[in-house]
């Protein structure tokens, strides 16, 4: 009966019978030892053993029974997720909390569900991937100071409030802080979840990592900064080269020279104002880009010497170092300087163009002339003065001993010309020096030098001097002034005066300029002592000529 009761609990196809009963038999071989000898019989002793053999037996059978329980559950599920499906009925209230729980834990996101209170009561498996929180300890505390980073947290429980307030879904972005320490960025959305009546229940909290996009974000965000502090910068860096370009443009304007740049290719790069107005040109601007030949044709037809020119531009042109100063003379009397060089480039290497300065010099030409005509003219009578008068003497000197001539002097001293200003004054006296002056101007030939030497004193060089022609010039000198008449206004009568001339040769008095000089004034005073209105040779060689 027992071996019946034992292939009934534990069938002959477990593999595992064959060795259980012996096992069970063994084990109940200590307890048995244990009891009174008093009870040791058979008939006790064989109830005992099959008692504990019964009771080994029914705890394996209720085992085994919650096992095939287990498994027909599972089984159940699945016949009811298939029926549910080809059925068409709607699942079980279990089933579909079974069937949200499988999906939440499958998917990537982060789910959890969030209470009236604001307080999160599940959670899936993600939150351990995303914070290194375990599931019950988030579930446990308060999962905004867990895992949401430290910044976001006062952000993140005002968003809790507002959704379940307002029973709007709401969509941000947060971040929360990973088990190593950093954080990682989360794109939120709370979804208000409501019961079949439409009452508030809670929120569902549904997050997505985002750090990838965030990151893209960011480095956009930092090209985008680059490229605006790149453009600021451009603009500086342009802003203050037009302030630049435009006081260097004020500078060239306010400068009294034409400034002309050519590129490479000889076209107008900029002209300034001055160039403008020595060319006779319009505004300025409108000539960049213009080759220079349409500037040379402009200027051809203001200038003397147009072929001269262009040789000179052509010759500028084809040289790289900085050309010497060039002056043109332009048809209405003005004259003009031009001085060009090469610009180099930043680099230093090649050239970028070149640079014209124009001046007009003509207003400076006339200054200096004036100068120079004041100091070496007589203000009086606009002869030579003194100073000039020795500077064409050694001149003259030097060019006779290089061609072997002789240079020729005429000392003149006036006769009667004191008592004209004692009679009539310093006025008509100067009134006769200019008379005479224009006088004796005309009987002097080209080659011939006329000079005041002051007073009442002039001279007269003679470049290729001989002694007959000496004579001659002072002959015609002498008749010159002798026939001049001085008339000085009404009641004031007339004048006349004559002249005493010495005559010197370098051939015969000496190569010498002061020698020339002194016998020069021997024979004038010669003539003087003469009885005046005649000339006569110096007649002492006084310094031997210079070989």
């Amino acid at each position: 009966m027992i071996a019946r009761f034992v292939g009934h609990v534990f069938p002959p196809r477990a593999p595992w019978c064959a060795l259980a009963l012996p096992a069970l038999l063994l084990s109940a071989g200590p307890a048995l030892a244990a009891w009174p000898e008093s009870l040791d019989t058979p008939v006790v002793t064989l109830g005992a053993s099959a008692l504990a053999i019964i009771g080994l037996a029914g705890g394996s059978y209720v085992l085994r029974l919650r096992q095939r329980l287990t498994a027909l559950q599972v089984r159940l599920g699945i016949a009811g997720k298939a029926g549910a499906r080809v059925g068409g009925r709607m699942p079980s209230e279990r089933a579909r909390d079974w069937h949200f729980r499988v999906a939440a834990e499958a998917g990537h996101s982060l789910e959890g569900w969030v209470d009236l209170e604001g307080r999160l009561y599940w959670v899936n498996q993600a939150i351990e991937r995303y914070t290194g929180q375990p599931v019950d300890v988030v579930l446990a505390g308060d999962f905004v100071d867990l895992v949401v980073y430290e910044r976001d947290r006062a952000y993140c429980r005002d968003q809790i409030r507002q959704a379940l307030s307002s029973g709007v879904a709401a969509e941000f972005e947060l971040r929360l802080v990973n088990g190593r320490g950093s954080v990682q960025w989360m794109a939120c959305y709370w979804q208000p979840v409501r019961s079949d009546d439409g009452a508030l229940l809670g929120l569902r909290a549904t997050m997505s990592d985002i750090q990838a996009r965030k990151e893209a974000e960011f480095k956009l965000l930092e090209s985008v900064a680059a490229l605006r502090r790149a453009q600021a910068l451009s603009e500086h860096y342009l802003r203050r080269s037009n302030e630049e370009r435009s006081r260097l443009s004020a500078l060239l304007d306010v400068v009294r020279m034409g400034i002309l740049f050519m590129d490479t290719d000889r076209r107008v790069v900029y002209c300034n104002r001055t160039f403008c107005e020595i060319w006779g040109l319009p505004d300025g601007e409108r000539f960049v880009g213009v080759r220079d030949v349409a500037l040379q044709k402009h200027a051809l037809a203001l200038i003397e010497d147009g072929a001269g020119y262009q040789q000179h531009v052509s010759r500028v042109l084809l040289c790289r170092e900085p050309s010497e100063p060039f002056e043109i003379h332009f048809s209405d009397g003005r004259v003009v300087t031009d001085f060009s060089r090469i610009v180099p480039g930043p680099d230093g290497t090649r050239a970028i163009g070149r640079i014209w300065v124009f001046e007009d010099i003509t207003e400076q030409r006339r200054v200096a002339n004036q100068l120079l005509h004041l100091a070496e003219r007589d203000p009086l009578t606009n002869l030579f003065n003194r100073r000039r008068f020795h500077e064409e003497l050694e001149r003259m000197l030097a060019d006779g001993r290089r061609h072997r001539e002789g240079v020729g002097l005429l000392a003149i001293d006036l006769d009667g010309f004191k008592p004209v200003n004692d009679s009539h004054g310093h006025q008509a006296g100067d009134e006769v020096l200019i008379g005479l002056a224009g006088a004796v101007a005309s009987v002097v030939r080209r080659n011939e030098m006329f000079f005041r030497m002051g007073g009442d004193e002039f001279a007269i060089l003679v470049p290729a001097a001989e002694p007959q022609g000496l004579a001659e010039l002072a002959r015609r000198v002498c008749a010159c002034i002798a026939g001049l008449d001085f008339s000085f206004g009404r009641g004031q009568g007339k004048a006349t005066v004559t002249a005493s001339i010495g005559i010197a040769l370098s051939t015969r008095h000496g190569e010498d300029g002061e020698c020339l000089i002194g016998a020069a004034d021997r024979g004038m005073y010669r003539a003087k002592a003469l009885g005046g209105n005649c000339w006569e040779f110096a007649r002492d060689v006084v310094c031997a000529p210079i070989d």
